[in-house]
């Protein structure tokens, strides 16, 4: 089996050779870069089946390099590392194109595991599609679609688009929408679930979909069928 190729952007190089070493003792194969600008000439000159790019890099800066290749049409699933645990830089991230982040210190069972659901196969069977309503969402290549278009999803966006198609009309609040997507020891604010739920309504209404994500007061939200153009 072919291994899994991986960009590895990190300027502390401590920190940059355990990763390395465990990334390929789980069998990827990993090319390591010091700073953005070698990222970008990297992401410009290879195929990746995912980058790891830090935020705080000298030369270039995690989000500016993430910027510069979006831009560029290169659509590798990229993971940011970030020092950071303020929200809004967390979203200036998957703003700017970042498929997920996670927060220094992680352990590298987190980050393996994010790892997977990036790279998983893209082999498409009738079985990995969800329908509700004129929406699909294929869940091995994340994209939501109706005939009126498509996106692909984040990965925060995939899971939280999933368990609502996978339980339509059910209510799922708050607490476990982050438990589920973020984990149970996640210290994730509740208005970063709103944020992915604002994001997710954009896309919803972008492809004229006969379905909604409800706000259930003070108990969660649902998603539901609407009729005609009435939402």
């Amino acid at each position: 089996m072919k291994k899994m190729k991986l960009l590895l952007a990190e300027d502390e190089k401590e920190l940059s050779k355990a990763l390395k070493a465990i990334l390929e003792s789980n069998r990827y194969s990993v090319d390591a870069v010091y700073d953005g600008e070698d990222a970008i000439y990297y992401m410009e000159n290879s195929e990746y089946d995912a980058v790891i790019l830090d935020i705080m890099m000298p030369k270039v800066d995690g989000i500016t390099a993430l910027k510069t290749v979006r831009e560029k049409g290169i659509d590798v699933p990229i993971i940011m590392l970030t020092a950071k645990s303020e929200v809004d830089d967390k979203v200036l991230g998957l703003d700017s194109g970042a498929n997920d982040y996670l927060t220094k210190p992680f352990s590298a069972k987190e980050l393996l595991a994010r790892l997977r659901v990036l790279t998983r196969e893209k082999s498409v069977s009738n079985t990995s599609i969800i329908t509700v309503g004129n929406v699909s969402l294929d869940t091995t290549t994340f994209e939501m679609y109706s005939p009126n278009g498509k996106f692909r999803l984040t990965n925060k966006e995939y899971q939280m688009m999933e368990i609502f198609m996978r339980n339509p009309k059910h209510i799922v609040s708050t607490e476990q929408l982050i438990e589920k997507v973020w984990g149970y020891d996640s210290d994730m604010e509740n208005n970063v679930v709103w944020v992915y739920i604002s994001y997710l309504r954009k896309k919803l209404i972008s492809l004229n979909a006969n379905i909604i994500i409800k706000a259930n007061r003070n108990l969660g939200y649902s998603l539901e069928l609407v009729e005609n153009d009435s939402k």
